[in-house]
């Protein structure tokens, strides 16, 4: 397995640990991760994702998407059937699982629609206005030194 040394990226900057953090997770985590359920990831607009995960055979009810600590959790738990069934052949899992999202800074989860066996959540970046790229208007110099001429003087 290949390891990465993240120590000059602490050392020239700052605020980023959360990320070289979570770098460090996923290239260190088992490779056998799960696979279930499938999901995909699609980029919907510049700013805009949808996570569409394969939940055939839960309900609504069993669902849960939860939004904590910088991460989406999806989830779901069958209900107790209440008659047993016999089955020759089952193929549709419905086994309990969680799947986790890590989510980047300014993403928000704007809602989430079940329907025909899959759970589509939507995603937005919102970047907030001091983030957002601006033009600084350049003065003339003459303007400048004429206004610390007439603060000085005043």
């Amino acid at each position: 397995m290949r390891t990465y040394d993240f120590s000059p990226l602490y050392r020239a900057t700052v605020g980023f640990d959360r990320i070289a953090d979570m770098m460090d997770r996923v290239l260190s985590a088992d490779v056998a991760q799960p696979t279930y359920p499938p999901y995909n990831i699609e980029k919907t607009d510049e700013n805009a994702y949808r996570i569409s995960i394969a939940v055939a055979g839960f309900s609504g009810d069993e669902l849960s998407v939860d939004v904590k600590d910088g991460a989406l959790i999806v989830s779901a738990r069958k209900n107790a059937d209440e008659a047993e069934k016999t089955y020759l052949h089952r193929g549709i899992a419905t086994r309990a699982f969680e799947r986790r999202f890590a989510l980047a800074d300014h993403v928000k989860v704007t809602g989430a629609t079940h329907a025909d066996g899959m759970l589509h959540i939507d995603l937005v970046r919102e970047v907030p206005e001091a983030l957002k790229p601006r033009r600084i208007e350049i003065a003339k110099g003459d303007t400048v030194e004429a206004k610390a001429v007439e603060a000085v003087g005043a």
